[in-house]
């Protein structure tokens, strides 16, 4: 089984953040430049919180706010749920539904080295099934020659 450490080795180590004084307008627009739903919200290197683009959607566009002058430390999400790089995809995937999460930072010694998204979990479990199913045809494969 793959783990958290395995997955952004693959995938990299790319970490897209801002700032709680960003504006939320800044924000999104990175995620839209970035091409990601989330983005980590660092003060210096120390993580502190994340919003992503749900956040944008429930506390900016519902309630009526302008992105513009609202600052990412008022929608973001303070109690991040992180995973350690050793754990497995199943743990990565646990933690992700029951906190209702679809991206998870990977801190090592207190420092964020990457962040894995649900897509990133699926995208592993998919390959390793396949792995498995390949090895499958190959050994009864290799059985019914044999006989």
């Amino acid at each position: 089984m793959y783990t958290a450490r395995h997955i952004i080795d693959i995938k990299g180590h790319d970490v897209w953040a801002v700032s709680p004084h960003h504006t939320v307008y800044q924000a999104i627009a990175t995620m839209a430049d970035k091409d990601v739903g989330s983005l980590l919200v660092l003060d210096g290197r120390k993580l502190i919180g994340i919003i992503t683009e749900r956040h944008y959607a429930r506390n900016i566009v519902l309630k009526g706010k302008a992105s513009p002058s609202t600052l990412v430390s008022e929608i973001m999400t303070r109690k991040v749920v992180c995973a350690r790089p050793e754990y497995t995809v199943d743990r990565c995937m646990d933690l992700m539904t029951r906190h209702c999460v679809r991206h998870l930072p990977v801190l090592e010694k207190g420092r964020v080295i990457g962040v894995i998204s649900i897509g990133d979990l699926v995208k592993s479990i998919i390959e390793d099934q396949n792995f498995i199913i390949s090895a499958l045809e190959n050994f009864i494969a290799g059985e019914t020659r044999v006989h």
